[in-house]
């Protein structure tokens, strides 16, 4: 039986990564796949990206691992090139250069990992969605390959955790490690199983929650003078997406 840690959605939270590698180092876990977004919107994404190349042995592209390399794209502002020149060229390039996608057998299921979807980093499947949109999720595609119909699929983008299973096939979505959207801890999932195995061996998918010093990361973000500090601070410490702060009445100090 061997243990995968799935991790994804670091986005530059460096306590939060640090808290995470501890709790799986715990438990005697040694290999570490990342679903993407390991920069961008916290405040230490060359920090997080020099970690994951160290301790991940498989990393897949997400988003804001697609457009931050990108020093033609003037959408976001301020805050995007601080996030941007917060990398080195070094760490651009790598981003630049990650897979789409990663598929593996275990227990006899074939895995594949993406960050968002099948079309691209940048469609979103929610955990309210159609069958369609579930369908989807399998299909192989140009960005995916065509080696295999995976029966478990892993992805990230939502920043919030959850498991479906719908006619034999199982949806996975890891959370977020930096920037849990539904509540306010670490999330990432252990998958266990045997490489190359039978679909009679056992299949194990756990969910872990890590708790981690949320205001040191805030402090950390302050020093170092991040754009949109309040709406960072306060999803962190709530796992409210900042798009929703307004209407809740939420403080964003």
């Amino acid at each position: 039986m061997e243990r995968i840690a799935l991790i994804s959605d670091l986005h530059g939270n460096v306590t939060a990564f640090e808290a995470v590698l501890k709790d799986i180092d715990a438990r005697g876990i040694s290999t570490i796949h990342n679903l993407g977004d390991v920069a961008g919107k916290g405040p230490r994404g060359s920090e997080c990206i020099r970690l994951t190349r160290e301790r991940c042995a498989v990393t897949v592209r997400g988003n804001w691992d697609d457009f931050l390399p990108n020093v033609e794209n003037t959408q976001g502002g301020e805050a995007m090139w601080w996030w941007r020149n917060e990398l080195t060229p070094s760490d651009r390039q790598w981003l630049a250069d990650l897979p789409y996608a990663h598929d593996f057998n275990l227990s006899g299921r074939w895995i594949r990992l993406f960050h968002a979807s099948a079309e691209s980093v940048y469609t979103r499947v929610h955990f309210h969605h159609s069958q369609d949109d579930f369908d989807q999720m399998f299909s192989n595609t140009e960005l995916t390959g065509y080696a295999h119909d995976p029966s478990v699929v892993c992805y990230g983008d939502i920043h919030d955790s959850y498991l479906e299973v719908n006619n034999g096939r199982t949806l996975i979505n890891a959370g977020s490690v930096g920037n849990a959207l539904d509540e306010p801890m670490a999330s990432y999932v252990i998958l266990e199983g045997t490489p190359d195995g039978e679909a009679s061996d056992p299949f194990g998918i756990q969910f872990v929650r890590v708790p981690y010093d949320i205001e040191a990361e805030i402090a950390a973000a302050e020093k170092l003078r991040m754009p949109e500090l309040a709406a960072y601070a306060t999803e962190l410490r709530t796992g409210i997406y900042r798009g929703r702060h307004e209407e809740l009445g939420l403080l964003r100090v």
